[in-house]
């Protein structure tokens, strides 16, 4: 079972989740094993704070945090999973069972005692977005018949919380260099954007795509806090060097 430090470690992120009875249901499930800390984006105005369904969890709803969107939710975190179905989407992400996932986990909250992981999970109706993928270090889906793949939402939390609470912890490993946060990854993202666009490698109307792409290129280097930190000091000199460059020509 995993200690309370760990389990203070793990957050649970819903992402325009509206349905006041699978808020509630979700919630009681992470207070049912112990996982108290929840963050809502986008979240339903009217039922969010008192959902019906969060028997024995009002408090746990009472204080979540709300977030403007995915990157604010994350800033504070090393490990972000992805929750999906998989289905007939292309995915661009590595993508384990639940079981694995489990273990990986466990693994990274073992890593450090600064380690923090993100479950995010996605809408009733549409799951996770592309764009709330392209935040993610790895996916993780329940394995389901493939005749009906989706779960409802407080029942997909309840599962993989309990895979993650069942499994035997990890030894700290003190030797481990801390990894980046998201935060840090995100001002990595912004420079490299930046020298992209300096430089020319950017064309009208790939913004969003090549946006997506840098960031799902970023989180599969795995980067300890101290490389992110150094990319991001080489890729803003770059870009100023470049605009510096341009400046120039155009006297």
């Amino acid at each position: 079972m995993l200690n309370k430090d760990e389990l203070d470690r793990v957050i649970v992120v819903l992402v325009a989740a509206r349905n006041p009875l699978n808020i509630g249901a979700a919630a009681r499930a992470m207070s049912n094993f112990g996982f108290l800390r929840l963050r809502a984006v986008n979240r339903y105005e009217v039922v969010f704070r008192e959902a019906r369904s969060a028997i024995g969890a009002a408090e746990l709803l009472q204080n979540a945090e709300e977030c403007a969107g995915v990157a604010e939710a994350i800033a504070d975190c090393s490990l972000v999973v992805g929750t999906t179905a998989v289905g007939s989407r292309q995915i661009e992400h590595p993508v384990h069972r639940l079981e694995e996932g489990g273990e990986l986990i466990r693994a990274h909250l073992g890593s450090g005692t600064s380690a923090r992981v993100v479950l995010l999970f996605g809408s009733e109706k549409r799951g996770l977005s592309n764009d709330d993928l392209s935040y993610c270090h790895w996916l993780m889906r329940i394995p389901t018949r493939e005749e009906h793949i989706s779960m409802n939402l407080g029942q997909a939390v309840a599962v993989c919380l309990y895979e993650l609470a069942r499994g035997e912890a990890v030894p700290v490993v003190a030797n481990d260099p801390a990894q980046a946060t998201a935060a840090e990854l995100g001002r990595m993202e912004s420079a490299l954007l930046g020298a992209l666009h300096a430089s020319g490698y950017i064309k009208p109307g790939t913004e969003a795509a090549t946006e997506e792409k840098a960031r799902r290129l970023i989180r599969r280097m795995r980067l300890s806090s101290e490389d992110a930190e150094t990319w991001t000091g080489m890729l803003a000199k770059m870009q100023l060097k470049r605009r510096g460059e341009r400046a120039f020509q155009r006297r």
